[in-house]
């Protein structure tokens, strides 16, 4: 023991800075051995008695291995658990001024407040009257760097501690009784209650940390999004001839046809098209519908193979269902007398067992293949079910008048693109002719060239108002074929009614007027109401052709038409009048308008105005100079 003591005494004399008076070391060991900090020997004495070495205690060094919970990092080896039930040991604290005594291990122990956030800093109440700032630094220095002391009046102050941790050891001294030296006055001795204490600072400190923690969480989150997206599609080239050009032969290219596409919608969509570039639009619009056939073929295409495979499918089954009926056959036969007495009882018990399970099979087989040719027969069934004669007759009418509808359209759209073209001509030749025109301003003679784009014009012109001609010719059959589909409908429409009402009549008059229908249908009709209805039919044809109002809708329509072109003097194009009527009802279209007005001249007058490139037509109100007339 007594090299061991000379050479913790050693170790005092080169640390200097460790050198504290201590009166009682046995009680000073045992209450920093509760508080889990390291004792070390001091002035070449024995810090502790035997009585109070507990195991991993080295002599030599004069170091007791933590047993405290609370100095977690400390020691290297974790310490041994302790029981649940087992009190603290507290034992007399000797400090140089003061010295601390332990509270009865029997009273409960003192109350703390929930610990805030990053706490740092401790409240110590009942503090002597006569406690100094140097002596609750003596007492609390063990617990770890004090970075400030803020004493009070009133016999409390608040210790703020460089990390967390030594808060916990301060919270051990709290339920001690300071005593000041010696003295017993009141003014020198005081229960000291160590509490946590929230402080602005230790606040401000935990949420600094928890901001740097939450960033870098969020650049480690965005780190590995970028790494996880998926990359952004390339940028959208701008239009220009050369890229247009391009994309056309793109488009022929079955294989680059859906980026293509794409393209060519951006460039629709942020409205790149306009008179100059109008055709180049319409070519690249023409080389995609030009894929329809392909896909339509492919379609078709498709189709086949499925047919081809529903066709391999049935087969299979045919086939599969064939050797299901001859193994049945085998069982059948195996089961007979003549060569069911040589089996064991086994052996029919097993040949019994496999005839119901092939017959299950069969069966579900066959139940299998049944409803696919059901659904082959309700399909072919759907196909050449008879219709209805008044709407095969519908349909063949409105297929006639659709196909006619379809191809006068489809005229009508050349031809204005073909005029819209014209008129680009036009605009750049003029421009041409201005130019040149102020360029030979002073020159008395000009030479012949120069007047040969004032001849293009003319002829332009000339072939713009032939156009023009052309365009009015079909818009008439393309009304006057409207209007025959909607009479052709009407008709449609007064036959349904006759043949329900006849339906009607047969099933409520019995044979006798059944007889009376059979006998008096093709001369007088029914109760005379066929030649009323037909004469009606008539009537309205006749008002229709003769520019009159067919319905409510067209008296309405008609009124709003008459306003609009009324407040608008100088005319105005169906484009606008048809945009203005959108608004009140989406479902009327410019047919529509342009057929009502040219069945009532009387009312309505299409004039052209404007000259060259400004060339439109438009539609006046004349119904008060008919009236003026008259």
């Amino acid at each position: 023991m007594a090299g061991a003591a000379d050479g913790v005494g050693s170790l005092g004399a080169e640390q200097n800075h460790l050198n504290i008076p201590v009166g009682d070391h046995g009680a000073w060991a045992t209450a920093m051995n509760n508080l889990g900090i390291m004792s070390v020997g001091l002035g070449g004495q024995q810090l502790v008695s035997d009585s109070l070495c507990v195991q991993r205690f080295d002599p030599p060094l004069g170091l007791i291995a933590p047993i405290n919970p609370i100095m977690a990092g400390i020691s290297l080896v974790p310490p041994p658990p302790l029981p649940a039930d087992m009190p603290v040991i507290k034992e007399i604290i000797h400090c140089k001024s003061c010295t601390l005594f332990p509270q009865n291990p029997n009273l409960p122990p003192p109350s703390t407040r929930e610990r805030p956030p990053g706490c740092k800093t401790v409240f110590v109440g009942g503090l002597p009257e006569n406690a100094t700032e140097d002596i609750i630094r003596e007492v609390f220095d063990h617990c770890g760097e004090i970075i400030a002391i803020r004493k009070s009046k009133k016999n409390f102050c608040h210790i703020r501690f460089s990390e967390e941790f030594m808060v916990d050891k301060a919270i051990y001294l709290s339920g001690y009784r300071m005593r000041i030296g010696s003295s017993t006055d009141k003014k020198d001795s005081g229960r000291i209650h160590v509490d946590f204490a929230q402080a602005r600072d230790d606040l401000y400190e935990w949420e600094c940390k928890q901001r740097l923690l939450a960033r870098e969480e969020r650049h480690r989150r965005k780190v590995q999004e970028d790494r996880l997206r998926p990359p952004s599609p390339p940028p959208v080239v701008h239009f220009s001839e050369h890229e247009a050009a391009m994309l056309a032969e793109r488009l022929r290219d079955d294989h680059k046809f859906s980026e293509a596409t794409a393209v060519l919608f951006t460039w629709i969509d942020r409205g790149e098209v306009n008179r100059r570039t109008a055709n180049h639009f319409y070519s690249m619009i023409q080389s995609a519908n030009s894929h329809v056939r392909r896909l339509m073929s492919e379609k078709a295409q498709h189709e086949e193979e499925m047919e081809r495979a529903k066709e391999a499918f049935k087969s299979a089954l045919l086939a599969i269902l064939t050797q299901f009926e001859q193994i049945s056959a085998v069982f059948t036969a195996a089961t007979r007398q003549k060569a069911w007495d040589h089996f064991s009882k086994a052996q029919r018990k097993n040949i019994d067992i496999w005839r119901k399970q092939c017959e299950e099979l069969r069966n579900a087989h066959s139940e299998e293949i049944m409803g696919i040719r059901r659904e082959e027969e309700m399909e072919m069934s759907d196909d050449d079910s008879d219709e209805n004669p008044c709407k095969k007759i519908r349909t063949e009418e409105n297929g006639l008048c659709d196909q006619t509808q379809a191809s006068l359209r489809e005229e009508n759209d050349s031809l204005r693109w073909q005029l819209d073209a014209y008129r680009n001509e036009v605009d750049l030749l003029r421009k041409e002719a201005t130019k040149a025109g102020r360029q030979d301003d002073g020159h008395t003679h000009q030479p012949p060239h120069v007047y040969a784009p004032e001849a293009q014009i003319q002829l332009l012109q000339q072939s713009m108002l032939n156009m023009q001609q052309q365009l009015l010719s079909l818009q008439e059959q393309l009304a006057s074929k409207e209007a025959e589909l909607e009479q052709a409908r009407e008709e449609h429409r007064y036959l349904e009614g006759e043949v329900l009402s006849l339906r009607d009549k047969l099933l409520k008059g019995g044979g006798e007027a059944t007889d009376g229908t059979n006998g008096d249908l093709p001369g007088k009709g029914i109760n005379g109401c066929l030649p009323s209805m037909y004469h009606s039919r008539e009537r309205r044809s006749e008002v229709i052709a003769r520019g009159g109002v067919a319905s409510e809708k067209e008296a309405l329509l008609l009124g709003i038409i008459s306003t609009f072109l009324h407040v608008h003097p100088f005319g105005a194009n169906l484009e606008y009048l048809w945009s203005y009527i959108q608004r009140l009802d989406s479902k009327v279209s410019a047919g529509q308008l342009e057929r009502l007005m040219i069945r009532l001249p009387a009312m309505f007058r299409q004039e052209l105005s404007g000259v060259g490139a400004t060339l439109e037509k438009r539609w006046k109100f004349c119904g008060f100079d008919s009236i003026g007339s008259g």
